[in-house]
């Protein structure tokens, strides 16, 4: 009993241990975004302000156009994050219930471009979207991620794990594949579909190379790249950097706080079989 009373206490505080490490950069930014000029500035540095201002939160809004990198921002994650998941689910269904000729080598490739970096494609991902036209816009922004071979091997994963007497009494009912896509695994996917929407807009919500590359109008900027106007090569303006990075992270912050039950409850299914 003694053990096993130290051995809990052990696990207790290495997770406390982790939470703090995550937690503490947070805070110690929307302290920052806070704090006065001088007290950023001030050595030794203090973790909490000790006066409290609102100037780089009313700056932020008024040297940048906020409102409209949100806008862009909010409909390019989202956007991709809808497509992305409708996309990835199909494929994963399709890779994980129907045997078709090469459908191992096909995974196989698909999960091959995970290895290739973003900037080894990014100069023809460029001259493909420049010679379609569709550089700043919203098309060109979404239809170069609308699948990922992340998504589709989570979807894979997922669908593996359920049982396959429900496709087999809806085949014997007269449902094709389709049919049974949507009316019997869409409703059984639903912690799946929100964990990966989840992963697809922090990552395309965070993004700043890939915005900054498809968009050079200021209209179309992502909140990332309108972030990075505060951060040159010899000054930093560390205030309205922090309040833009607060403002940014807040919509995700409180998405995850809504969905978390969804998120572990999908990470924890999607990872039975690979």
């Amino acid at each position: 009993m003694r053990k096993q009373t130290l051995v809990k206490a052990l696990e207790k505080g290495i997770c406390i241990l982790v939470m703090l490490i995550v937690l503490v950069p947070f805070i110690w930014m929307v302290s920052m975004a806070f704090k006065t000029d001088a007290e950023i500035l001030s050595f030794p540095p203090t973790f909490f302000p000790k006066e409290i201002t609102w100037k780089h939160m009313t700056a932020i809004w008024k040297r940048i156009p906020l409102m409209t990198y949100i806008k862009n921002t909010v409909i390019f994650a989202v956007g991709v994050a809808f497509v992305s998941v409708m996309i990835d689910s199909l494929a994963g269904y399709a890779f994980a219930r129907i045997r078709f000729k090469g459908r191992n080598i096909l995974f196989s490739l698909i999960l091959l471009t995970m290895m290739v970096p973003f900037q080894v494609t990014m100069i023809p991902l460029y001259i493909e979207t420049y010679k379609f036209g569709l550089l700043n816009t919203f098309v060109g922004l979404i239809l170069p991620r609308a699948a990922t071979a992340y998504g589709i091997f989570f979807m894979r994963s997922f669908f593996l794990g359920l049982p396959k007497d429900l496709e087999e009494a809806a085949r014997i009912d007269g449902l094709n594949e389709f049919g049974i896509y949507v009316k019997i695994m869409l409703p059984l996917c639903k912690s799946a579909f929100i964990t990966l929407f989840i992963f697809v807009l922090m990552g395309n919500w965070n993004d700043l190379l890939y915005p900054m590359m498809m968009t050079s109008s200021t209209n179309m900027r992502t909140l990332p790249a309108g972030l990075a106007m505060f951060v040159g090569e010899g000054l930093t303006e560390v205030g309205p950097s922090m309040a833009g990075a607060f403002i940014s992270m807040l919509p995700l912050f409180i998405l995850y706080c809504f969905a978390q039950k969804y998120f572990v409850q999908g990470i924890a299914v999607s990872g039975m079989k690979g």
